[in-house]
């Protein structure tokens, strides 16, 4: 009974001093970068009285950060200053309405006399809005483009992204690939409240990108490879997949009139409260394996989908697709029913910029086309 006792206080102990370390962590992280924040506010009011030119604000710098070294030590670069500088001017607005709303917050609940310990807990609320690190920022300020920069910064910090993820998001393009396929209304909400999933068609991107497993482009491999390649790398790609998919279960056997088919990968979406099927092809997608897939579908719906669950989605992961045979096999009606390309390399920007560009402009011409009609 001692022993059982001592675990259980050992244990609580333990996760107590755990919880305070975490906190604590997150204290010096969310107080070092707001440091960071000032001391480019500081380099900015100071050029900006001196009127400095580019050439001088440089040579300032390049004063500045040999001593700071000599006296403060490492972390004060001309590169680290630049970027203290750089955050500053990009994050002087957020910061001002940040600080103006939980002044007002706490006027407002000084005046409805808050009891004591409602008191004590609105002053424990940050004043800061930085919740990433520093390491993070850094990375986010490389994006000029403001609307993909805020979208990864909300998709980082209500993910909890560490730096590696944040890193392999941007350098995979998923702004532009989500982009890829929103109207511009769509496009805003990103860059306001990063990636919202309300409906199928938001799990969707296009294309995966794959380059974890290591399967070379110019490499001869079968979908049995490919799918193993996957299982043995499933939680990077959970993570490519996007939030809320759960691993099921793979090649699952189902019975239809006698005959056995096998799905290649099931899977279950937490937010969406639904089944996901994914069939994996090597080759050009053909009206065949859609239709197949929409079997599997069917099959889920009528034979494992509870009556508290939504219909069952179904995504075939091919290497090249062709948008018609996709519409005219499916009709306009299709909710449940996605193809997707899979990449073994990271896309270019620019060539998905483009992509975009081409698919807003033939959307202006069905829509010019069916309004002639």
């Amino acid at each position: 009974m001692k022993k059982v006792i001592t675990r259980k206080l050992f244990a609580n102990i333990k996760a107590l001093v755990n919880q305070s370390k975490t906190e604590l962590a997150q204290v010096i992280n969310t107080t070092l970068t707001e440091t960071y924040f000032h001391i480019g506010r500081l380099i900015v009011e100071f050029e900006q009285e001196g009127n400095l030119r580019a050439e001088y604000a440089k040579a300032t710098l390049q004063n500045l950060s040999k001593s700071l070294i000599a006296e403060l030590g490492r972390g004060f670069s001309v590169d680290n200053l630049e970027n203290m500088r750089k955050f500053y001017i990009n994050y002087k607005s957020l910061y001002t309405k940040h600080v103006e709303g939980n002044q007002k917050s706490e006027t407002v609940s000084r005046k409805l006399k808050k009891s004591e310990n409602e008191e004590t807990l609105s002053r424990k609320l940050s004043l800061s809005p930085f919740y990433l690190s520093w390491s993070h920022y850094i990375i986010l300020l490389r994006i000029d483009e403001e609307r993909e920069r805020k979208f990864y910064e909300i998709e980082a910090t209500n993910e909890m992204w560490s730096t590696r993820e944040l890193q392999r998001n941007y350098d995979t393009a998923l702004y532009e690939r989500l982009v890829l396929s929103r109207d511009k209304g769509k496009v805003k909400e990103l860059s306001k409240k990063g990636h919202i999933i309300k409906k199928p068609f938001d799990i969707i991107k296009d294309p995966l990108v794959l380059e974890f497993l290591n399967l070379k482009q110019q490499e001869s491999y079968t979908e049995s490879d490919l799918e193993k390649a996957i299982l043995d790398q499933i939680e990077d790609f959970l993570k490519e997949l996007g939030k809320g998919f759960l691993f099921v279960e793979k090649q699952e056997s189902i019975i239809i009139d006698g005959e056995a088919y096998k799905i290649d990968l099931v899977f279950y979406h937490r937010i969406l409260r639904c089944f996901v099927l994914i069939d994996l092809k090597l080759g050009t997608l053909k009206h065949g394996d859609i239709g197949q897939l929409q079997m599997y579908v069917n099959y889920y719906d009528a034979v494992k989908r509870t009556a508290n669950e939504e219909k069952t989605i179904g995504i075939v992961l091919c290497k090249n697709k062709k948008e018609n045979v996709i519409k005219y096999t499916l009709g306009e009606n299709n909710k449940q029913i996605f193809a997707t390309k899979y990449k073994m390399f990271f896309p270019e920007k620019e060539v998905l910029t483009l992509l975009d560009d081409n698919n807003r402009a033939l959307k202006k011409i069905e829509k010019s086309t069916k309004k002639n009609k």
